[in-house]
């Protein structure tokens, strides 16, 4: 996927910690994709002796900022975990809460997302959601739908194995249909698997012909890169659920700082990291060997090897 060209221009403070760490990035190497696990509201909200909504209010500067920079760099996709089919065990004051922040951030920030040509869109069961998040959600997509910007996906009463088996019962669905054509025109059609195996035909076939790319095509991120960069703030070593199927080969990078004081310095921090990293996809970087010593009279001459570590 080709990068964006970054829109920085009076962004970044001159001689300021962000650029002297966007002076070690490049920009050709960008992730096309990153998550994010938005973790530590309630704690930053406890240490300063406040209520846990509190904690919920200040997370939304750093949604903002973390948005705006996302976009000005040129990144294809961002995604922000925000609520999880967990959340729901939560105090229902401090849900219907989290709600109405989400419904004043889309109607304070719907105008600068179009602006910035920002296409919002919504990951998870959404039909669990109150109806009247459901028409701002509704709102926020269809007005930004067909933006040529980043896309920015939000996951609320969001589960990454409840997405896979959704994607399943889609999947099933669009079988079912197959096999209903099938019958309706007279006989099973023979088919072939995508890797070009053995012709089946009818169900069989149907089946014979699910790889990964048709099971992702179901998923609610169908469409998208997945991610490259994982990040987790408040310092957890866990996944929480999250885009399980997507982040196979994702880098991840936890932070201590909880997510009400993560801004663009501990963003950029982390891309820098991530273009460090020797991304492989489970295979291995050939290198070469010293050269062998000089064949002895008689014996098998030398020859160059290579080796993979």
């Amino acid at each position: 996927m080709a990068a964006r060209k970054p829109d920085l221009a009076g962004y970044i403070n001159p001689g300021s910690v962000e650029e002297s760490i966007l002076r070690d990035i490049d920009f050709q190497r960008l992730p096309s994709h990153i998550a994010v696990i938005m973790d530590g509201n309630g704690r930053w909200a406890q240490q300063r002796r406040l209520p846990r909504v509190a904690g919920h209010r200040a997370g939304i500067d750093s949604v903002r900022d973390i948005v705006e920079t996302s976009a000005r760099l040129g990144l294809h996709v961002l995604t922000l975990y925000a609520f999880s089919q967990e959340n729901w065990k939560r105090p229902r004051t401090e849900i219907s809460t989290l709600m109405l922040l989400l419904k004043e951030y889309l109607n304070r920030e719907l105008d600068t997302l179009v602006r910035n040509e920002i296409r919002f869109n919504v990951i998870g069961r959404m039909d669990d959601l109150d109806p009247s998040v459901q028409r701002e959600l509704k709102k926020g997509m269809r007005e930004t739908q067909g933006l040529q910007g980043m896309t920015f996906n939000i996951a609320l009463s969001y589960g990454g194995r409840a997405e896979i088996v959704d994607a399943c019962r889609k999947l099933m669905a669009e079988i079912e249909r197959e096999r209903d054509s099938e019958a309706s025109s007279g006989g099973p059609t023979a088919s072939g698997p995508r890797d070009g195996g053995p012709v089946l035909s009818g169900e069989a076939g149907c089946v014979a012909e699910i790889d990964e790319d048709r099971f992702a095509s179901h998923l609610y991120t169908a469409g998208q890169p997945d991610p490259d960069l994982l990040i987790r703030t408040s310092g957890e070593m866990r996944i929480s659920n999250f885009l399980l199927w997507q982040i196979a080969y994702a880098e991840i990078w936890v932070t201590p700082t909880l997510w009400p004081d993560f801004r663009k310095v501990e963003l950029l921090t982390a891309i820098r990291d991530f273009q460090k990293r020797d991304r492989r996809y489970g295979g291995v970087r050939a290198t070469s060997e010293p050269q062998a010593p000089a064949a002895q009279s008689g014996s098998a001459g030398a020859h160059d090897k290579r080796r993979v570590v």
